[in-house]
C-alpha cells in the first residue's frame, strides 16, 4: 500500500478515536495491529477482514479492535479467537484470573486433577487460562453458557491453544491422558430451574469462577455504543428479564443493581453441593458491587472466608470465598 494511502487511514481512523496527540497515537498503534493481523495472524486465527480499508472502516463504525482483529492475547500463554457477540476478554479478568492461577498452583497435581466449573464462560478466558497456567494434567475444566456462539467458541479456543476438548456440541470425548488438562463446554441456562441437571453437571468442583452479566440496566443504557451495540447484551445485563420463572428470588435492596446472578450462583452452591468443602469460589463484580457480593456470599453459602481483589485500576473486581482459611490477594503472581 502506498504511504499516501496509508497516511490518509491513519488520519480518518485518528479523527475517529477522538481529538488530540492521544488520538494519533492510538490510531498508529492500531493501525499497526491491523498490519500484523492481515499479514501474520496468532496460529489457527485470521481476522475475517479481506483488506487494512475495511478494517478502518470498521473501526470508524466504532466496532471494538478486538473483533476486527479476530483475537486477543490473554493471560501469559494464550492468543484467544474472538468473535461478535461473544463477549470480549478484559484485562481486569485477566488479572484475577492469573492471581487465582498462581494461589492453585500448590495444589493443582496430576495424581488429583482440580475440578474447576467456570459458569458464563464466554470465550472460555477463565477456564482456558487455569489450564494453560498449571500443570499437565491438573485441571478438567467445564465452561457454561447460554449462548451457542460462545460455547463453540470456548470449544475452538481451546484447541486453538493445545488444550484438549473433552465433549461438547458435535465433538467426541477427548482421550483421557492424564498428562494434559482438559476443557469441557457445555450449553446450558444458569437461570434453568433445572440447570445442574441439564447441563450435566457431577459436583462436587475444586474451583468454581464466574464473570457473570453485572450491569445494571440504568448503565447498560448509558454504555459506549462499541460495547452496547455490539456485545451480546446476556453476557453483560446482570437483571434477568422479571417475567422470567427462572429468575431467582433477589431481595427489594438489591433489585436493579446487576445482583441476581450472584444471588443464583450462591443459591446453587448452596443448594447443590457444587463446591467441594475445600473448595475456592471466586466471581467477578462490577465497580462498586464487591461489598454487596461478598455479603450475598456470607450469607447465601456455607463461605465464610471472604476476600476482595483488586484489578490493575485499583478497583475491586473479584470476591473470592472459601469454607475457612486464607484467600487473600496474593502479592505476586
Amino acid at each position: 500500500m502506498a504511504a499516501s494511502a496509508t497516511s490518509h487511514l491513519l488520519k480518518r481512523l485518528a479523527r475517529s478515536l477522538g481529538r488530540g496527540t492521544d488520538a494519533l497515537e492510538d490510531a498508529r498503534r492500531e493501525l499497526r495491529w491491523m498490519k500484523q493481523a492481515l499479514h501474520s495472524p496468532p496460529k489457527g486465527i485470521k481476522p475475517d477482514a479481506k483488506s487494512l480499508e475495511e478494517m478502518v472502516e470498521r473501526r470508524v463504525r466504532n466496532e471494538p479492535i478486538q473483533y476486527i482483529l479476530g483475537s486477543v492475547p490473554f493471560g501469559t500463554r494464550l492468543e484467544l479467537a474472538c468473535r461478535r457477540p461473544v463477549l470480549i476478554p478484559r484485562p481486569e479478568t485477566e488479572d484475577w484470573a492469573l492471581k487465582l492461577a498462581s494461589v492453585l498452583r500448590a495444589q493443582a497435581s496430576p495424581a488429583r486433577p482440580l475440578r474447576i466449573l467456570d459458569l458464563c464462560t464466554g470465550t472460555g478466558c477463565i477456564p482456558l487460562l487455569l489450564c494453560a497456567e498449571l500443570p499437565p494434567g491438573s485441571v478438567r475444566a467445564t465452561g457454561v453458557d447460554i449462548s451457542e456462539a460462545a460455547v463453540q467458541l470456548s470449544a475452538e479456543n481451546a484447541r486453538i491453544n493445545g488444550i484438549a476438548v473433552s465433549g461438547g456440541p458435535g465433538l467426541a470425548p477427548a482421550k483421557n491422558d492424564k498428562q494434559e488438562n482438559t476443557f469441557t463446554p457445555v450449553l446450558a441456562d444458569l437461570m434453568d430451574p433445572d440447570f445442574v441437571n441439564r447441563a450435566g453437571l457431577e459436583p462436587p468442583y475444586d474451583v468454581i469462577t464466574s464473570n457473570p452479566p453485572y450491569i445494571p440496566l440504568t448503565e447498560y443504557e448509558a454504555l459506549d455504543s462499541s460495547v452496547r451495540d455490539w456485545e451480546d447484551p446476556r453476557a453483560l445485563l446482570g437483571d434477568p428479564v422479571s417475567s422470567s420463572p427462572a429468575a431467582p428470588s433477589v431481595p427489594d435492596a438489591h433489585l436493579n443493581k446487576g445482583l441476581a446472578f450472584y444471588h443464583r450462583i450462591a443459591a446453587l452452591v448452596r443448594g447443590h453441593g457444587l463446591l467441594a468443602p475445600d473448595g475456592w469460589l471466586a466471581l467477578e463484580v462490577g465497580d462498586g458491587q464487591a461489598e454487596e457480593v461478598g455479603e450475598i456470599v456470607r450469607r447465601g453459602t456455607a463461605l465464610r472466608a471472604v476476600a476482595t481483589w483488586e484489578d490493575p485500576y485499583g478497583k475491586r473486581r473479584a470476591v473470592v470465598a472459601r469454607r475457612e482459611g486464607v484467600c487473600e490477594e496474593p502479592s505476586h503472581y
